[in-house]
């Protein structure tokens, strides 16, 4: 029997495609323009080729900015990803406690992420910050604003603290999914605690565990308002990434040739290491099967 198609449906996401191109494409288009061009003011524009690309990718200030970003995804990636996994599997499946650790699971999620970067930027002073004062109290060296170390050491518990829900409320949505028949049959074949998460619970999480990664991965590798908020990227240029040396390029400096030169290449960047993670869980998923 011949399978009839029904296009019709796709009228129904024609607005949304045309509110994705005017919202996403025509200012893209713009930096595009930009980033050919140069500019000496009374909006005279000349052509400059490839000639801002190759600065930026020559420029040890996108290098440095660049593997400050990688650094700091993949320690977020390593940390909140079995974090989240170990505190999904400690989460109660039924029961008063399962709504009522969904919602504490929630609510960091719920802060704006301006507000996450004053909270924790008045909880780390150590003339009124909780921490900061308990730290001194404690006799801990801690500033944020002028020990590089510390500066990183806040903008990751303070990612932790807001992003980790996320991972923990996918991978709880994975564990619920699983069927009662298979943890029934692992009982009766004596598995392990260990063979019945890796077995049985790690694949079933695949699927949003996939999501997990990439969405955390593109948040953290372009995070900017939290730790602007807290740092504005120092002490010195410690916790400068690549979104806040861009803002600072195009904003502070008004090098829009530069700006957005970097921009496309930070978009193709985060596009293609999106998509070898992609690449890299989806063919992990297929082996395991």
């Amino acid at each position: 029997m011949e399978k009839t198609w029904n296009n019709k449906a796709w009228f129904m996401v024609l607005p949304v495609l045309l509110l994705v191109a005017f919202s996403a494409v025509i200012p893209l288009m713009t930096v595009v323009n930009y980033s050919v061009q140069d500019t000496f003011g009374n909006n005279e524009f000349f052509w400059a080729g490839t000639e801002w690309f190759e600065e930026v990718l020559a420029s040890e200030r996108f290098h440095d900015a660049l593997f400050r970003n990688l650094a700091f995804s993949l320690i977020i990636l390593a940390i909140e990803v079995p974090l989240g996994i170990a505190i999904a599997l400690a989460m109660p499946r039924s029961g008063f406690w399962v709504p009522v650790c969904l919602v504490l699971m929630a609510l960091p999620l719920l802060i704006p992420w301006n507000v996450v970067g004053t909270i924790w930027q008045v909880f780390g002073r150590a003339d009124i910050g909780l921490l900061g004062h308990t730290l001194a109290y404690l006799g801990i060296p801690y500033n944020y604003t002028q020990d590089p170390v510390a500066a990183w050491i806040t903008v990751i518990v303070m990612d932790v603290w807001h992003w980790t829900s996320l991972v923990v409320l996918l991978c709880y949505a994975g564990l619920v999914s699983i069927p009662e028949a298979y943890y029934q049959a692992a009982k009766i074949d004596g598995a392990s605690r260990w063979s019945v998460f890796r077995y049985i619970q790690l694949p079933k999480m695949h699927r949003v565990l996939l999501i997990a990664v990439l969405l955390r991965f593109m948040d953290s590798f372009m995070i900017y308002t939290e730790p602007f908020v807290v740092t504005g990227g120092g002490p010195g240029n410690s916790t400068t990434f690549l979104s806040i040396d861009l803002v600072k390029m195009a904003i502070g400096q008004f090098d829009l040739g530069p700006a957005a030169a970097m921009s496309i290449v930070y978009f193709l960047i985060v596009l293609a290491l999106s998509w070898v993670f992609y690449t890299v869980m989806t063919n992990y998923g297929q082996d395991e099967r």
